[in-house]
């Protein structure tokens, strides 16, 4: 039989993700940075790869293209976004940052640091430096082979063939 926190590891990643994003609002609306969360992200996401495109960017912030390409289109008018023609594909579009991002995405990181470091307070580092690795490997796990199927999918197979 799992064990408590095997039963509700789920939730409590997901509780931890989401008090964290709360928090790092709360600090963004004290500091008058009025961008959502969605753009936030969106804004991350392209510093982290320059050059997107848009239907790459889409699927990484599981929103529907045309729910992005709103999106973009109020940061372009922002001033913190372009889109740009693909060098070969006419059809696609680049997204690149504006200069005018870069010291909103420096403040966002402060913020983001700060917000990191609010929920590790207290934590020794050899501790933080396990909880990190932890989690790096559960991460490792689940995009490794998603068709694999798991120790409890096997078992039960195992015990259906032989039922």
């Amino acid at each position: 039989m799992p064990n408590a926190a095997e039963q509700h590891l789920g939730f409590l990643i997901h509780d931890v993700a989401r008090l964290l994003r709360t928090r790092f609002e709360q600090r963004a609306r004290t500091l008058g940075l009025a961008l959502t969360r969605t753009q936030w992200r969106c804004l991350a996401h392209i510093e982290r790869s320059e050059g997107i495109n848009q239907a790459k960017l889409a699927d990484i912030l599981e929103v529907e293209p045309i729910s992005l390409a709103r999106l973009i289109d109020r940061l372009e008018k922002l001033g913190v976004v372009e889109r740009r023609r693909h060098p070969t594909d006419r059809r696609m579009y680049t997204l690149h940052l504006t200069d005018t991002a870069r010291p909103l995405l420096d403040r966002m990181h402060a913020l983001g640091a700060a917000t990191r470091e609010d929920a590790l307070a207290e934590i020794p580092p050899a501790r933080r430096d396990a909880l990190y690795d932890t989690l790096m490997a559960i991460k490792a796990n689940l995009a490794e082979r998603p068709d694999r199927p798991s120790a409890t999918d096997t078992s039960s197979e195992a015990s259906t063939a032989h039922g």
